[in-house]
């Protein structure tokens, strides 16, 4: 099919910005579904691109109803560069994470039951799984509360995360963070299977073994290696 060269202007004027991102961004958000970590339009996905613009989900939409020109783009300080979609009502957190956070290029934030649940009675939740250890590099600790759609709630998580790859907002959710959209999601994924199984060890036995740090030093380098694409593991 043949175009004239005024519709191909008019085509490439209307093509979105970060397109493949913006889709991997929406499938991210149907599998933070998918594994139960969010109801409907709860949460939210943020990307840093590698020229420094911040993608964000938009405010209260099913990510299954989502498409690429729905997600915003806007730079640093929060200026929308692209999109006619009101962002997430946490953006304002999620800037001052990539601002205070160099090294992170994504944002995932929840709204997961168990691992919520747990943050309610504890003040952490210990690494008793290889799961957790490989996907958030150790034990999970739980923010002080801060209201949603607030700079506090950032505050909080880059003053309480530490080195690993998620904390608990507590009477709230979850933020897990990553080099890599992947990375972040793993993050969230397995810190819900490892709350669910701290719930299922706690109703039995309040004392629960947790991994030394020697331990969880190897699970962590081990996931270093996991998957196509990454060295293989030295003997």
């Amino acid at each position: 099919m043949a175009y004239s060269a005024g519709c191909l202007e008019n085509k490439e004027k209307h093509k979105t910005m970060f397109e493949q991102e913006k889709k991997e961004m929406i499938e991210a958000g149907i599998k933070m579904d998918r594994y139960g970590l969010i109801a409907l339009s709860g949460g939210n996905v943020t990307l840093r691109m590698p020229s420094g613009e911040i993608l964000v989900t938009p405010s209260g939409m099913i990510y299954e109803d989502m498409v690429p020109e729905d997600v915003l783009v806007m730079d640093i300080e929060g200026n929308v560069i692209e999109g006619e979609r009101k962002p997430s009502v946490d953006t304002v957190a999620l800037l001052y994470i990539l601002k205070h956070m160099p090294e992170v290029n994504a944002v995932i934030h929840t709204h997961q039951p168990y691992a919520t649940g747990v943050g309610l009675v504890t003040d952490e939740i210990p690494c008793n799984l290889t799961t957790l250890a490989n996907a958030t590099r150790g034990s999970v600790k739980v923010c002080p509360y801060s209201s949603a759609a607030s700079e506090q709630m950032g505050v909080e998580v880059v003053e309480n995360i530490g080195d690993r790859l998620a904390v608990i907002l507590k009477h709230h959710g979850v933020v897990s963070v990553g080099e890599s959209l992947k990375q972040a999601l793993c993050a969230c994924v397995y810190l819900e299977e490892a709350a669910k199984t701290y719930s299922v060890a706690f109703s039995m036995d309040e004392q629960v073994p947790e991994l030394n740090a020697e331990q969880v030093e190897r699970a962590v380098e081990v996931f270093r290696h996991y998957g196509q694409g990454t060295p293989a593991l030295p003997k």
